[in-house]
């Protein structure tokens, strides 16, 4: 089973950058696993914010991320990153990563299966 870190939130203004880290340990080998950010509202649901493959050769971001946000692996360091540039307030969220153990190759909540705890992140106008 993962254990699942993020790390990295904060509070920034628009415009700002800010990256996002997450660590993961346990028995099960990193390399094998997609894997994922999403973030989640108050009263809305969990959405998929950018996705990766278990080889890294394929990513997915949702359009509204979508040449912002940058998601990447290093599999020798069990480590997923989520750079995010051009912040806005609607980027306001606490934003989880996820491992989707099956590599679905999907992007959506229910296909990931071991979760962090969150990390904030706030953008100021």
């Amino acid at each position: 089973q993962f254990v699942v870190v993020e790390s990295g939130g904060g509070l920034v203004q628009a415009g700002e950058s800010l990256t996002l880290s997450c660590s993961v340990s346990g028995p099960l080998s990193f390399d094998d696993y997609a894997m994922g950010w999403f973030r989640q509202t108050p009263g809305k649901e969990r959405e998929g914010v950018a996705c990766i493959t278990w080889s890294a050769t394929t990513t997915y971001y949702s359009d509204s991320v979508k040449g912002r946000f940058t998601i990447t692996k290093d599999n020798a360091k069990k480590t997923l990153f989520l750079q995010m540039n051009d912040l806005k307030p609607e980027d306001t969220a606490t934003y989880y990563c996820a491992a989707d153990r099956f590599n679905s190759g999907s992007c959506h909540r229910l296909d990931f299966d071991f979760w962090g705890q969150g990390t904030d992140v706030t953008v100021s106008s």
